[in-house]
C-alpha cells in the first residue's frame, strides 16, 4: 500500500459539512495552507487524479473539502511510508478530529494537518 499527501490551499474561510462527521455540524476551515495525507491499496495514481477532480460523488472527508470553489491542491507527493507514519511526520494543527483517519490503525487524531497563512 502507498500513501500520499495533497498539498492545499483554501483561499477564504469556509463553513462546511463534513460526511458523517457532518452529525456534528459544521466546521471552519480557515484561509491558509493544508497537508492532507492519505493511502490506496492499488494504483495511487488513480486515487491522485480522482482528488483533482472537481466532478465526483462525495464519498470521503476530503472529497467535501476539495469540493469547494476556494480550495486547490497546489501539490501532491508519493511516498512509501505508511499512511499513518507519513501522517505523524507532518507537521501542522489539526482543527478537526477524526477528519480522515476513521480507518487509522495509530490512533491519529485527523488526516488533515493545517500548516496556517
Amino acid at each position: 500500500m502507498q500513501s500520499y499527501q495533497l498539498f492545499i490551499n483554501v483561499t477564504k474561510e469556509i463553513n462546511l459539512k463534513v460526511g458523517k462527521l457532518g452529525k456534528l455540524g459544521k466546521f471552519i476551515f480557515p484561509v491558509g495552507s493544508y497537508v492532507y495525507t492519505g493511502s490506496a491499496k492499488k494504483n495511487i495514481d488513480k486515487r491522485i487524479k480522482r482528488h483533482l477532480s472537481k466532478k465526483k460523488k462525495l464519498h470521503w472527508h476530503i472529497d467535501y473539502l476539495l469540493n469547494n470553489d476556494a480550495v486547490q491542491i497546489i501539490n501532491t507527493k508519493k511516498s512509501q511510508m505508511t499512511e499513518c507514519n507519513l501522517n505523524k511526520k507532518t507537521k501542522g494543527t489539526i482543527i478537526i478530529d477524526g477528519f480522515g483517519s476513521s480507518d487509522c490503525n495509530l490512533s491519529c487524531k485527523s488526516h488533515l494537518k493545517f500548516k496556517g497563512n
